[in-house]
């Protein structure tokens, strides 16, 4: 139930951002066009918040690649951590293409795990798999009934499927770059809809069948372990830990990228040093992705360091994907009503469905999930910190934006 609220929520999302971005793709996305709907300020703080979540990214990605090669190499695991940031940062600096062809493989392989795992758990659950221990569909309302814990819960598991989602946005960003931007991200907006019911929801409905939601080790081993060991397949563990190193590491590659383009577009609007806005020969932004890397190794050591003050500095973060969905729906919303009032609104190739209402309902439904945050305890540090971080950008972009108003004497201002 909470991923298929979240899913729901994550296609309208991107239906929005499909609107605008295929009418101007920018490898801003989102931050350049609230920068042009609700003003300087809010493309300025957006940018900077998502910029800062992906730079978070790249260590949480490193240190558990690290986890997962370390104790087999019998190494310390901060160095297969610095060597995979290494590693993926070298090929963000030579070209999109290479971004593109390593993600590509790295998808393909997290495509066919997911599929097999897919097909395996769909024979158990139909008692085709002879070595299973399935008891069929009634895992569903089993051990307590079909919610032992109350919908709070299901609250509590859309917030993080509502971050397991986190990523369909960049389509937009990497389309930019492409040759042909508004066919290549009409496309990529339209496949959503079925990877997140495939991939998502299909696998998570697939566990929930399989594995007692009150399974022993399932917090140790994770859900898609345990449902692998339910059905007896050899070598589990290993299988995961292989699946979740080609996971780590493409999120690890996307973070890279989509941190560095955001950086990139800063800087091109003024809004980020000069530096970070110019390209290489090959026309990456050389000195965005460095800047991103550096600054995602330094939070490795911080991690090693004083896992404390990190552990803080990941809570900063918890609440900027709901965030910025918000802000994509609220520009939506401003640039929309803008273009109506021009008489602009027909030349859209991809309008969003039902305009106002599903924009406006998605809204509600964000602002929702955030004052939730507020109630849960587990999640209050990581909506204030985010809330902090949030406000201290805002008042740096009005302080932005005012210092670069055009004066009232400036004929060009308008």
């Amino acid at each position: 139930m909470s991923f298929l609220i979240a899913a729901t929520l994550v296609v309208l999302v991107m239906k929005m951002l499909g609107e605008m971005a295929i009418a101007n793709p920018d490898t801003g996305s989102f931050s350049t066009y609230a920068d042009r709907a609700l003003g300087r300020w809010a493309g300025f703080s957006i940018g900077w918040l998502y910029w800062w979540f992906y730079v978070l990214v790249i260590p949480i990605e490193a240190i558990a690649a690290g986890d997962i090669v370390g104790p087999s190499l019998s190494v310390p695991t901060w160095v297969p951590a610095f060597v995979v940031i290494a590693l993926l940062a070298g090929t963000n600096l030579l070209s999109v293409r290479n971004y593109g062809e390593i993600e590509y493989w790295f998808a393909l392989l997290k495509v066919i795990a997911i599929i097999g795992f897919i097909v395996l758990g769909v024979t158990a659950i139909l008692g085709l798999l002879p070595s299973s221990e399935v008891s069929g569909p009634s895992n569903l309302w089993a051990n307590g009934g079909f919610l032992p814990n109350g919908s709070v819960a299901v609250l509590a598991g859309l917030l993080t499927a509502m971050f397991a989602f986190q990523g369909s946005e960049i389509v937009t960003i990497a389309a930019a770059e492409s040759a042909d931007p508004g066919r290549n991200i009409r496309r990529a907006i339209n496949a959503v809809v079925w990877r997140l019911a495939l991939f998502y929801i299909g696998s998570v409905f697939v566990v929930v069948l399989l594995v007692p939601w009150n399974a022993p080790g399932l917090e140790a081993g994770g859900s898609y372990q345990a449902a692998l060991e339910t059905m007896h397949i050899p070598g589990a563990a290993m299988i995961m830990d292989v699946v979740v190193l080609v996971a780590v590491c493409s999120c690890l590659n996307s973070a890279v990228y989509t941190g560095s383009r955001m950086l990139f577009s800063l800087a091109k609007r003024g809004d980020a040093p000069r530096l970070a806005g110019t390209t290489g020969a090959n026309g990456t932004p050389q000195a965005a992705v460095l800047a991103s890397t550096v600054i995602g190794g330094v939070a490795v050591v911080v991690n090693y360091a004083v896992p404390e003050l990190f552990g803080y500095l990941l809570a900063s973060s918890g609440a900027i994907v709901l965030m910025m969905y918000l802000v994509i729906a609220i520009t939506q919303l401003a640039t929309r009503r803008a273009l109506r009032a021009q008489g602009g609104e027909g030349r859209l190739d991809a309008p969003m469905w039902a305009f106002p209402y599903l924009t406006v309902l998605t809204i509600v439904s964000i602002t929702g999930i955030l004052l939730a945050m507020a109630i849960l305890p587990g999640k209050r540090l990581e909506l204030w910190l985010s809330l902090g971080l949030a406000a201290f950008l805002v008042v740096a972009g009005i302080v932005v934006q005012r210092r670069h108003a055009p004066a009232a004497s400036d004929p060009v201002g308008v």
